[in-house]
């Protein structure tokens, strides 16, 4: 055995050694479907949640229990600590520059309505442009239509190259003095493509336009520093963090967030209120009407901590081996298509088989116990490009195995003969 044939080995007992640990961490994953144990590689939908996760709510409802903020009793102080530790993991897992930048929301959606809502509301107007690209998930389509509907304004669209990439010199071309803000995914939900998103705002502040990331597939598998990548805004949701539904995160830089006017009006919000006006309260509050969902974001901290004690450095590593496995495996099954090729992409296979409708092939993989996602992925005008009504997409996670990726290669076999 010759040195880099040994280090190599070591190298894969290792990974081997760590993604057990790591699965260890998940207890869904001993969940049995139909007498075979869950090979779950649905990811991009949601993740699957840590005892860490799970504990940390629980600790919050058995012993905190109670509203954030203003309350002087003992278990509203442990709350709000909780709650606001939660923020301070959030701004390191992003390294934002303050912690008041994190503002908490439902998800990505929320918070992609909130900037349009917000920010684009209050100063666009008739003839502005908004940039998107062609991979966009519809959360990051459909608030900017409401938007131009709203204020006159003009979407425009980044083409989707044959190998799922955007066409960059189109980018360049579109960035003109009517462009108001640059709106695109850090990741695409349906290729897995990793968009060049730091030369893309690098592009866009040269003409002084803001940018905002779709981070939702993102921020879970790549290590994400919003300070380097110098975006305006940044969003993501919990769920896709292997944090709880219900909660996610809009980045913003503080001399935007400062000029916004507020979403929503409420409690917490304010600093003081008459019949007569009300002054709003400061970052991050001003954002955040209402009881929040407290345990969802002490969830989601527990999660970004979890995520910082593996390091991306061997998550990253993981899943790239686990999607370069899977594409060459599944790219000699006869009559299957992966749409999406880029050269840079995460741990996304979206695939067509020839003759064969998605829905029947997943609900096949279903009773093998492999569960992925089938259908459009709500990326409809993607799925008109590549000239295709669905996909079925497998998507992996830090607990996932080689062994499974053969599992979904030899299920694809099966179902190919089952439906000949």
């Amino acid at each position: 055995m010759n040195a880099h044939t040994h280090s190599s080995l070591e190298s894969d007992i290792k990974n081997h050694l760590n993604v057990q640990r790591w699965r260890h961490d998940f207890p869904i994953l001993q969940t049995r479907l139909y007498g075979k144990t869950l090979v779950y590689l649905d990811n991009a939908a949601t993740t699957q949640k840590p005892y860490t996760v799970m504990e940390a709510e629980n600790h919050y409802y058995r012993y905190d229990n109670a509203n954030v903020h203003r309350g002087i009793h003992t278990l509203s102080q442990r709350a709000t600590e909780a709650f606001e530790y939660a923020r301070v993991a959030l701004q390191h897992l992003m390294n934002a520059q303050y912690a008041h930048e994190i503002i908490f929301v439902r998800g990505t959606t929320e918070a992609i309505n909130l900037v349009a809502q917000s920010y684009g509301r209050s100063r666009f107007k008739a003839g502005d442009e908004i940039i998107v690209s062609g991979m966009e998930h519809h959360s990051n389509i459909v608030p900017w239509q409401m938007l131009c509907k709203q204020v006159g304004a003009i979407l425009r669209v980044i083409p989707v190259d044959d190998a799922g990439e955007l066409d960059r010199n189109t980018y360049d071309a579109l960035l003109c003095q009517r462009t108001k803000l640059v709106a695109i995914t850090h990741v695409s939900n349906t290729l897995g493509t990793i968009n060049p998103v730091k030369r893309m705002i690098d592009a866009a502040h040269a003409h002084h336009i803001p940018v905002l990331l779709d981070g939702a597939q993102a921020i879970a598998h790549l290590p994400v520093d919003v300070q380097d990548l110098d975006c305006d805004f940044y969003a993501f949701s919990g769920h896709k963090l292997y944090g709880p539904t219900g909660i996610g995160v809009l980045y913003g830089k503080s001399a935007l967030l400062d000029d916004m006017p507020p979403y929503q009006g409420g409690g917490d919000m304010i600093s003081s209120v008459s019949f007569e006006a009300t002054t709003y309260n400061k970052l991050p509050y001003k954002f955040e009407a209402g009881t929040p969902n407290i345990a969802g974001v002490v969830g989601v901290g527990a999660a970004a901590n979890y995520l910082n004690s593996i390091g991306f450095d061997a998550i990253v590593g993981h899943e790239q081996a686990l999607l370069s496995y899977a594409t060459e495996l599944i790219s000699e099954i006869p009559g299957l298509r992966i749409i999406g090729n880029a050269s840079n992409k995460t741990g996304i296979l979206s695939f067509v088989l020839q003759g064969l409708h998605p829905h029947d092939i997943g609900t096949f993989l279903d009773r093998q116990g492999i569960a992925v996602r089938t259908g459009h992925h709500c990326t409809m005008p993607l799925m008109e490009r590549f000239g295709v009504p669905a996909t079925v997409r497998a998507s992996f996670a830090l607990y996932n195995t080689i062994s499974e990726v053969d599992k979904l290669a030899e299920a694809i076999y099966q179902v190919k003969e089952v439906f000949k």
